[in-house]
């Protein structure tokens, strides 16, 4: 063989060489990610080529199934009650993919789980179709359904998040606006139309509120400063007066802080009366004098700069409730009113609250009791897991006692129920560079207890798209009915 021939031999062989370790690489190595990829029509006709298994709220399935004709796709999703479930289930649409529940659970909705292999061997030897698992979630349907009207009947963006706070389930998870999963679930044209329609609505529909998005908490974190002032020894007795004087002269500034409530009721006043009329001044001085190290401590055994769920939890995860780092000393005085760079979900501050109802104890929230085969059999069962003691129970009951005495004779008095014993926090805060510019958030934390249960709230409203004055917006007012309606739902009020 002459020289040129060997080196086009020599040439092609590598060629052929490189073909064959390409392919047994995609074969055999990037099989398994290509084969799983979302967008690999093959994933999704398979996803929807059987019914998917339901979502479950209480004792009925919140999802479902229908078949459809002229595409590859055989079933499409189904919603009930769409909007207010969304921030739960999330989406499954043949066109814009999956989201939260849906996306978290699909190998077990859609029946492609490894352990259905031997029931789908079966089901091929029966002819029996194949159909997915269910999901079982921890969702009070009363609850959701007091939080969702609650908010729609004002017309507000919010959100509201219940907790169990001996074992941490998610009774309720509500966001507003909503959308209906439904509309979008297929793949025509005119659905994602509607789809974009929602992306682009300033409303913001598609946001996971109590989830997802972060605010400053406001006075609702009062509850936590007071925790962290108590743990620390700064406060011992809740009765006694403290020397903050009011309006607050916020450290190495020439700026001073007042209260709603008014100098001659705030200045020098004890823990428990700074909580039960919201005295700025008080809180700022209790965190300025446990420091920025110990607030950031206290705040990180509540939750603060970490992931809510574990990473297993997938598209449920959280957006992380922030204690910023190195804060100077007005920064950490601000901090203990909820205010300055401080930032918290919904879900943040309902774990706070459920933390200090559990005496000092926070549970892992979760959203989903149990995972069923097409059989009903059982194939995981959640187990309640303790995530931190954030405080001690001396601790905690101290602040309990603050919080009830706030419920019945302060600012959290709309959220009282007979024969419930009821703790509660108000809250509004402020944003934007000048607190004139823009209106202010409302919030309300509260906890019920009666009759060997109990239940943690924690409602968030944005009342920017509302028809009401700013000096009406205040959580007390506009938050504490809808969380008085949630905890007598879940109590059987």
């Amino acid at each position: 063989m002459n020289r040129p021939l060997r080196h086009i031999a020599i040439f092609c062989g590598l060629l052929v060489m490189a073909l064959l370790l390409r392919a047994n690489w995609l074969q055999y190595v990037k099989s398994e990610p290509l084969a799983n990829h979302e967008k690999n029509r093959r994933v999704k006709i398979t996803q929807f080529a059987t019914p998917r298994g339901d979502i479950i709220v209480g004792s009925d399935a919140i999802t479902g199934s229908k078949a459809v004709e002229g595409t590859d796709f055989k079933y499409q999703r189904t919603f009930k009650q769409g909007p207010m479930y969304a921030p739960v289930t999330g989406y499954a649409s043949q066109a814009q993919g999956m989201s939260l529940l849906e996306k978290t659970y699909d190998s077990i909705l859609s029946g492609q789980d490894d352990r259905f292999a031997f029931r789908h061997a079966k089901d091929i030897i029966t002819g029996e179709q194949r159909r997915g698992g269910d999901v079982i979630t921890t969702i009070d349907p009363k609850a959701q359904k007091a939080g969702y009207k609650g908010l729609t009947d004002l017309g507000a963006r919010g959100a509201v998040v219940a907790l169990e706070p001996s074992t941490g389930k998610v009774l309720a998870l509500v966001s507003t606006p909503s959308y209906d999963p439904s509309v979008f679930a297929g793949n025509s044209f005119k659905e994602g139309d509607k789809f974009q329609a929602l992306v682009d609505d300033k409303s913001k529909p598609l946001a996971n509120r109590p989830l997802r998005e972060t605010f400053p908490p406001g006075s609702t974190f009062k509850i936590l400063t007071a925790a962290a002032a108590l743990e620390n020894g700064v406060v011992t007795d809740v009765d006694a007066a403290s020397d903050a004087v009011s309006p607050y002269p916020l450290p190495l500034s020439t700026n001073k802080i007042g209260s709603e409530a008014g100098d001659a009721v705030c200045n020098k006043a004890s823990m428990k009366t700074a909580m039960q009329y919201s005295c700025n001044n008080v809180f700022l001085d209790a965190a300025s004098k446990v420091g920025d190290e110990k607030m950031r401590e206290t705040a990180e055994n509540f939750g603060f700069n970490a992931d809510v769920y574990d990473k297993e939890f997938g598209d449920m995860l959280a957006t992380k409730s922030l204690y910023p780092n190195e804060l100077d000393k007005p920064g950490t005085a601000l901090t203990g009113m909820g205010q300055g760079s401080l930032t918290s979900t919904p879900m943040q501050m309902a774990m706070v609250t459920a933390a200090l109802a559990n005496d000092g104890k926070l549970m892992q929230p979760y959203i989903v009791d149990e995972l069923r085969g097409p059989d009903l059999s059982v194939l995981e069962k959640h187990e309640p897991k303790l995530k931190s003691q954030a405080v001690s129970e001396e601790t905690a009951k101290k602040v309990q006692e603050m919080m009830e005495f706030t419920a019945k004779e302060g600012s959290a008095q709309r959220a009282l129920i007979d024969g419930v014993t009821v703790g509660g926090k108000t809250g509004t805060a402020q944003r934007g560079v000048d607190v004139n510019d823009e209106v202010p958030y409302g919030w309300f934390v509260s906890y019920g207890e009666a009759d060997g249960k109990s239940v943690a709230v924690a409602v968030f409203i944005d009342p920017t798209a509302m028809d009401i004055s700013r000096s009406d917006i205040s959580g007390g007012r506009l938050g504490a009915p809808i969380a008085k309606s949630v905890m007598k739902a879940v109590l059987g009020k």
